[in-house]
């Protein structure tokens, strides 16, 4: 007999794991979290979500251009 999860198990864990979409205001929440002094893994544990997930937000906001008001907090 073989040691770890059966057929049905892996199975059922394949159907019910979905992606997940988060809205912008999430996001935006997530990272005032780390621009605010909080570490990007204490962000993720606390939000339930991936590490990684909040380093390809902070990437993809680099990316875009800055309205005036994101400047002046960046200069604070």
């Amino acid at each position: 007999m073989k040691k770890g999860r059966s057929e049905s198990t892996r199975n059922s864990e394949k159907a019910t794991r979905r992606r997940r979409k988060y809205d912008e205001e999430f996001k935006q929440q997530a990272l005032a979290m780390v621009r605010k002094g909080q570490s990007p893994r204490s962000v993720a544990e606390a939000l339930g979500i991936s590490e990684n997930l909040i380093h390809r937000w902070k990437r993809a906001a680099r990316a875009l251009p800055r309205t005036a008001e994101d400047e002046i907090e960046r200069l604070r």
